[in-house]
């Protein structure tokens, strides 16, 4: 057993992969579900994580296999979210292990003394790491598989990848990899999208689309207890080609009437006139707790009410669903 091995007895490290494109609101559940299992959890975004098992492990008086299992239950229970788990000693072992699933979900848990019996049969692209570039490389002077770069003194593979990269390699092909999982939570943002079935050119529907999105951010921001300093717009169109604006709020908010009237005025700065639009993105940047926001005072009457009003539309949605209020079309026209 290699001395970076050594090191670690128990596999403690929990690679997690969750499906592609997963909107990045439910990416966030994943990573409160991961929370409730330890402490020590490194978002990988868009849809990956680490977690440190070890204090856990300690906690919850199973092993790691279980764990995971245990999170894939969870996932999929209050989710609808099945992922992949790879588990090991090291962050090449499990991310490599979790990348080694082939169905939707799944946990592969590989032990210490596993390692490098473990790794040695698999093809080179297989080791968490090495990009398409680097395989090519080897596989070019007969390197195919991680047994065979294992083998290798390292002096040989830092030639062939470089110095940096091949050091790295070459641990890793050994199951040496000493980096911890560093805690991370995801960066401060939260957007939700809308796809349209067909093109579109109507600039009524654009808008509508937009105030639809803007209710949606807004109660989801309320539900987390956070508020937005800034709204990024991103709209892309036929053929791929993309638009995006960010502006800053006045002060950071999540009510409906503040981000509205952000929202219109980014959509207008677009100009749009004859592009086909394919879809349509809103994101609060730069979030921030709702306690960290003083409330001013109001002397509009109408704005009072209307805030009023989106307090009782929280509970509504809250009891019967996020679709069960919906925004009216009057209030499309902008003054």
């Amino acid at each position: 057993m290699e001395a970076g091995t050594e090191a670690r007895r128990v596999a403690s490290v929990m690679h997690v992969r969750c499906p592609d494109r997963l909107p990045e609101d439910v990416y966030r559940q994943v990573l409160e579900q991961l929370a409730e299992l330890s402490p020590v959890v490194q978002a990988l975004p868009p849809t990956a994580a680490l977690v440190e098992l070890k204090g856990a492990l300690r906690y919850h008086g199973v092993d790691a296999r279980r764990l995971g299992e245990v999170l894939r239950v969870r996932t999929i229970s209050r989710l609808g979210v099945d992922v992949r788990v790879g588990i090991g000693p090291t962050v090449t072992v499990a991310a490599t292990a979790s990348g080694q699933i082939t169905g939707p979900g799944g946990v592969l848990a590989v032990d210490p003394g596993q390692v490098t019996d473990w790794l040695g049969p698999l093809p080179v692209e297989a080791l968490h790491g090495i990009g398409p570039r680097q395989a090519q490389t080897l596989r070019d002077y007969g390197v195919h598989c991680v047994g065979l770069l294992a083998a290798i003194p390292p002096a040989t593979v830092q030639r062939l990848l470089g110095g940096r990269a091949g050091r790295q390699a070459a641990d890793r092909a050994r199951g040496i990899d000493p980096r911890p999982v560093a805690p991370r939570a995801l960066p401060a943002s939260a957007s939700v999208s809308r796809a349209f079935p067909r093109h579109t050119l109507d600039g009524a529907a654009v808008r509508a689309a937009l105030l639809d999105l803007v209710v949606t951010l807004a109660a989801q921001l309320r539900g987390r207890g956070q508020a937005a300093r800034g709204l990024t717009l991103a709209l892309r169109f036929a053929g791929g080609t993309t638009w995006e604006m960010t502006r800053r709020l006045p002060e950071a908010s999540a009510h409906d009437d503040d981000l509205r009237t952000l929202a219109y005025r980014l959509i207008d700065a677009a100009g749009l006139q004859r592009g086909r639009l394919t879809g349509i993105t809103l994101k609060g940047e730069d979030l921030v707790g709702a306690g960290q926001v003083a409330e001013q005072i109001s002397f509009d009457g109408a704005r009072e009410a209307r805030l009023v009003a989106e307090e009782v539309s929280d509970r509504i949605r809250a009891r019967f669903g996020p679709g069960a209020i919906r925004p009216a079309t009057t209030l499309l026209r902008v003054s």
